[in-house]
Formats: C-alpha cells, sequence, structure tokens
C-alpha cells in the first residue's frame, strides 16, 4: 500500500499556563467531572510551569523519524494544539492522498486506541471529502525495539541504586469496565493484558523473574472500579514487607507527561523518601533511537509488507483505516455511572 504521508496522532498537552484550563476541559469534555477535579489536576500542571513534556517529546521523535524516512510526518493532537483537526486539513491542502497514522499508545483499550479511531473519523469529517485517506498502524507493546529501549531504561536505573532493588512495572489504570473486550473466547483482548506482557516481555530482557505491576493516575467517581493497586499503596505494601528499594519502570507509556512526572517522579518519589526506600524510575521508551526505528519499521509493515516482529503471545490488533477500527473488537467503551 501506497502512503504519502505519516501522521504522528497523540494525546496532547498545554505549553504554557493560560493553555492548561483549556487544556482539561478538553480532556474531560462530556464527562461530569467536577470543577474541583479540575483544580487539583491544574495545580500539578502549574507546578511544571503550565508544560506538559509530551509536545516537546513528539516533536523530537517526529525530526528522528523525518532523519530516517522520506516521508512527510505530520503532528496532531487529541486534546491540544496542534489539533488533528488542523494538522488533516493541512494534509489535504499539501494534497496528501492516503498517510499512515502512529497513535503514541503501544496498547489496546478505549483511551489507548479506539479513541484515536475515534478522532480519526472526527478530523475527516471536519475536513470533508478532500480528507486524506488515513491507516492507523497496529499496537506495538511488544515489538523488539519496544521491548529493548525499555529494558535498557531499567538497566540505567538500576545502576543508581544498590543491588537488590524491586523492579515494578507502572501503567495508567482505567475502569474495569473498560478493560474488556468482546473477542472470540480464549481471545479476549483486554488492556491490562497487554501491560502485562509487556512487562513480562521487558522483565525476561532483564533475566528477572519476579517483579510486579501497578497502576497509577486513577481518576473518576470512587464508586467506578479501577484497575488496582495504586502505585501509592503498593510503595506502603512493599516497605511493610521489608523492600529496601524500587525501580519503577513506566512501561505503559511512550514519553513523559504530567502523569508521569507528577504521579511518579514527584508523590511516589516522595512517599518512597517517606518510607526510607532507595528510589529510581526509568526513562520512557520514546527518546530512544529504537523507538524511532520501530515507527519506520511499523510504516514499512503497511506499505511493503514487511514481516511484523513480535516477541509475544497476547493478541493485539489497533489497525484501521479512516476512524474504522479493524474487524477484530479489541477495544470498547467504558460504562458511565448512572447519576
Amino acid at each position: 500500500m501506497h502512503v504519502d504521508a505519516l501522521l504522528v496522532l497523540s494525546f496532547g498537552g498545554p505549553e504554557g499556563p493560560a493553555d492548561v484550563r483549556p487544556f482539561l476541559e478538553n480532556v474531560t469534555r462530556g464527562r461530569g467531572v467536577p470543577p474541583e477535579r479540575l483544580d487539583a489536576v491544574e495545580e500539578h500542571y502549574q507546578h511544571f510551569g503550565g508544560v506538559s513534556p509530551i509536545n516537546a517529546r513528539n516533536r523530537e521523535l517526529i525530526a528522528a523519524v523525518e532523519a530516517r524516512t522520506d516521508l512527510p510526518v505530520y503532528f496532531g493532537n487529541r486534546n491540544w494544539h496542534p489539533m488533528v483537526e488542523d494538522t488533516v486539513a493541512e494534509m489535504a491542502r499539501a494534497g496528501v492522498a492516503r498517510a499512515a497514522v502512529f497513535a503514541t499508545s503501544a496498547y489496546g483499550g478505549y483511551s489507548a486506541c479506539l479513541q484515536y479511531h475515534e478522532d480519526v473519523a472526527r478530523a475527516r469529517k471536519a475536513v470533508g471529502e478532500d480528507a486524506p485517506e488515513l491507516v492507523k498502524l497496529r499496537h506495538f507493546f511488544d515489538h523488539p525495539a519496544f521491548v529493548a529501549a525499555n529494558a535498557d531504561a531499567v538497566r540505567a536505573a538500576q545502576a543508581t541504586l544498590p543491588a537488590g532493588a524491586r523492579l515494578v512495572f507502572t501503567a495508567h489504570s482505567v475502569p474495569v469496565s473498560a478493560d474488556v473486550s468482546s473477542g472470540p473466547p480464549g481471545e479476549e483482548r483486554r488492556y491490562s493484558s497487554q501491560i502485562a506482557e509487556a512487562a513480562r516481555l521487558v522483565a525476561a530482557e532483564l533475566g528477572v523473574d519476579d517483579y510486579d505491576v501497578v497502576w497509577q493516575s486513577r481518576s473518576g467517581p470512587p464508586q467506578v472500579p479501577w484497575l488496582e493497586p495504586d502505585i501509592l499503596d503498593h510503595l506502603d505494601a512493599l516497605h511493610e514487607r521489608g523492600v529496601p528499594a524500587v525501580v519503577l519502570s513506566p512501561v505503559g507509556f511512550v514519553s513523559d507527561h504530567v502523569e508521569v512526572i507528577w504521579d511518579l517522579d514527584t508523590e511516589a518519589r516522595e512517599r518512597a523518601a517517606e518510607l526510607g526506600m532507595g528510589f529510581a524510575r526509568a526513562a520512557t521508551a520514546g527518546p530512544d533511537p529504537r523507538f524511532a526505528d520501530m515507527v519506520v519499521e511499523l510504516v514499512a509493515e503497511l506499505t511493503d509488507g514487511t514481516p511484523a516482529r513480535r516477541l509475544g503471545s497476547v493478541p493485539s490488533a489497533g489497525c484501521g483505516v479512516n476512524g474504522v477500527p479493524c474487524a477484530v473488537d479489541c477495544c470498547r467503551l467504558p460504562v458511565r455511572p448512572s447519576r
């Protein structure tokens, strides 16, 4: 399949204090999130000058990919500028007829996958009949480059602590109702199973048999069950067991953003210090040169039929055209609580 361009599609983040509140309102629109919750999250962003690292990291990734391919690379976001609608309009004006879409999430699930299909559909509808065909690339949680980049980041973090630090993988929590799919029996695709598989593969690369997978960044009403345990609760439990130090690997994320640098580098680090535990946080995989190599390889799977390299056995998909997900049902909308 020929493509004229690559679209890097991401979540978005504010790039100054005045951006924070409108950004958060975009993220939570239609979800009934109370203003006081937005106030609390806004404080997290303002702690870092109102700037999320995510846009800068994505621009760095785009530059690295551009150095590896002749394709023009475009950048669009779900929640903040450059908005994907504006970017797809720019692509149409440039004469792009078909583009591959690399979404900056390695996993399935609603927010991590299906919502990106919705972003594509919304953008194409906004542009109209001149909108390019947009083909989303697959999940990559078990790609060898992603696994190797995460493993080397853990090694670097381990080197800052005495031997014996506990390895703990983290990922963004989601409602339990959103962690289910309706695939064939035995092939149900769940976000948490893909996270667990990525953690297993990274740990195997490190030669580690005993590790933990925990969750972070929970939000929403307390009556709605989310994936647990939470990272802060887990640090308390490890302390009670006498664990002297931890290495956190944010395997659920491809680049730093506020939910990494606040929830882990700030809150988790402070909790570990209170408990007298050694603490190190591994880098995310996105800045590693192999990550850009992987993006180019994923495009080649689409354009040249290059065989997909996968280390794991957990089912994945994530592909789709023009905002219509692949035929395999791997994601579903979270169930909203009745009010």
